[in-house]
């Protein structure tokens, strides 16, 4: 059957995620585990790598459950703004000084 497809940009429900999450976890810590039995049946370098693989699979583990879910931007909607009806030169800053008035037609400002 083919995938359902998406009419939408959201990702995935957080549930889904969060069930994920954990089934990596779940399945990290059986390979270690496996990893300590491995340690204590072989013999050499290899039960040295099994031991270290006991040890440092925790920490792997839970640094990717951790990891929450990324999102995925969409370029399209990276620009937000029409750049082409923006001016190609840019706009002088405007005089801080206020404008000289004209003086009054039809008599001296003394009055």
């Amino acid at each position: 059957m083919d995938p359902v497809p998406s009419i939408t940009s959201a990702g995935r429900s957080r549930d889904s995620d969060i069930s994920d999450r954990a089934m990596r976890y779940t399945i990290m810590m059986g390979i270690r585990v496996a990893c300590f039995f491995a340690a204590v049946f072989t013999e050499g370098w290899l039960r040295w790598t099994f031991a270290v693989g006991a040890v440092v699979l925790p920490y792997i583990a839970v640094v990717l459950a951790n990891a929450g879910r990324r999102k995925r931007v969409d370029p399209s909607s990276t620009y937000l703004l029409d750049t082409g009806a923006l001016p190609h030169e840019p706009t002088p800053p405007a005089d801080p000084r206020p404008a000289p008035t004209a003086p009054h037609p039809g008599g001296s400002e003394d009055r």
